[in-house]
């Protein structure tokens, strides 16, 4: 009975690496003609069981992600921590590093092959720091044979499900403006706003922007712009009409009904909250 509950409960509270590589098992199967090359995570995810499953689920792929500071690697049967050792045996150098395959910057780097302690096994591990920063991060990467160059530049590419996240949240509105709730709201509101990325790669200038092999406009900007259209679009056909006067206030007249303003629950004014004060002849009872 322990263990049939344990198993309920350990199916219905899947954790955020259990549920990570049930994704990737997923794309897999609905994309098999995909070859990935390599999978990027943050440190969260920087654990041997989701490095080692990760890279065996996507094919024997490059798997990315990061250490903690005072995880310990092994380095000559001494065992310190990877922040010790970078500082004191293995110091960076300067380079040059493409981000996303666009702007160069200098980076402070230095890598070796160490074994990761909790990993149990030798990984590409690597210290670095952008211009600017005082302290490191440090990667770790599960294929040896990748150069120190490219797990870098690859990683660079973790950013762009931030720039997903701030299309979403911030551009489209789905994250204020959600009308539903909990788990199942957010996957809907994540199914509509990719049917809404979608639809947006059929507007004219942006088949025009892929078809000629440039980088696709950003969804904020054609959002925006898909809106200035409709504006003008409905300015043209307000002035094609005989009286624009008298139909621009039989449309003012629609908007005041289909937008109503609502009153706000956090003015208190017509509200009746009682007395709110002490009654004389209850003085006597709060001593005793």
């Amino acid at each position: 009975m322990i263990a049939a509950s344990y198993l309920i409960h350990y199916s219905a509270y899947p954790t955020k690496t259990e549920i990570a590589l049930g994704l990737l098992k997923e794309f897999k199967v609905a994309h098999s003609l995909i070859k990935i090359k390599g999978v990027l995570a943050d440190a969260l995810y920087g654990e041997k069981a989701f490095m080692d499953e990760a890279a065996k689920e996507s094919g024997g792929s490059q798997v990315i992600s990061q250490l903690r500071k005072n995880q310990n690697i092994e380095y000559r049967g001494r065992i310190r921590s990877v922040e010790s050792y970078f500082n004191s045996i293995n110091k960076g150098i300067d380079q040059i590093i493409r981000v996303r395959g666009g702007k160069e910057i200098k980076v402070t780097v230095s890598s070796t092959r160490l074994k990761v302690s909790s990993h149990s096994k030798k990984r590409f591990v690597i210290a670095l720091k952008y211009d600017g920063e005082n302290d490191y991060r440090y990667l770790v990467a599960t294929d040896l044979t990748w150069r120190t160059q490219d797990i870098i530049q690859a990683y660079t590419l973790r950013w762009l499900i931030e720039v997903f996240f701030e299309d979403w949240k911030l551009y489209e509105g789905w994250g204020r403006e959600a009308k539903q709730l909990d788990e199942e709201g957010s996957s809907r509101g994540l199914i509509l706003s990719l049917l809404f990325d979608h639809c947006l790669l059929l507007h004219p200038e942006q088949i025009a922007r892929i078809e000629s092999k440039l980088p696709a406009y950003t969804v904020g900007s054609l959002q925006r712009k898909s809106q200035m259209d409709v504006l003008l679009e409905f300015i043209t056909s307000l002035l094609e009409f005989p009286d624009p006067g008298d139909k621009l206030k039989e449309l003012g007249e629609l908007i005041k009904d289909v937008f109503q303003l609502m009153p706000s629950g956090k003015h208190m004014i017509g509200r009746d909250l009682g007395r709110l004060g002490p009654t004389a002849s209850l003085k006597y009872c709060s001593t005793g």
